[in-house]
């Protein structure tokens, strides 16, 4: 089963102090920035929040942080799933995902969680052990 742009926004938004705000035309989800009640916005800094994740404007594909020196690996064990775009994606440690190759929203849930918790404020990260699955020798590679 595919997963949906409705899927990243229910998910995306689930994750702890998370908000949705338009950039570049198309949606972005964000961490940290106060997102509770303020739509992403703190009101004593006025920061919005660092992007985890944003849609692209044809809603079949996501973009999330991931480093530089992963994505090679992860593109060559699934090109169907994961890719960037030459030219724009190259200096910035960010992924693109073909939403129709995800196979589940628990592989959607996992994907989000891993950028979230790349994006996320270190306090905010250590409150909620829960969601870092990466252990104390870096990410979980197999379930």
């Amino acid at each position: 089963m595919a997963t949906t742009a409705e899927d990243v926004r229910n998910i995306a938004l689930s994750l702890p102090d998370s908000s949705e705000k338009p950039a570049w035309g198309m949606p972005t989800f964000r961490v940290g920035g106060g997102a509770n009640g303020n739509s992403g916005q703190s009101a004593k800094t006025g920061k919005t929040g660092k992007i985890f994740a944003a849609l692209a404007d044809d809603d079949t594909s996501i973009g999330v942080k991931c480093p530089r020196e992963d994505r090679e690996e992860l593109i060559a064990a699934e090109p169907e799933k994961f890719f960037i775009r030459p030219g724009h994606d190259d200096n910035y440690a960010w992924i693109r995902v073909r939403l129709a190759a995800v196979e589940d929203a628990a592989e959607l849930r996992s994907i989000l969680t891993d950028s979230w918790l790349q994006a996320a404020p270190k306090r905010l990260a250590a409150a909620h052990p829960e969601l870092d699955r990466r252990g104390p020798r870096g990410p979980v590679t197999a379930e």
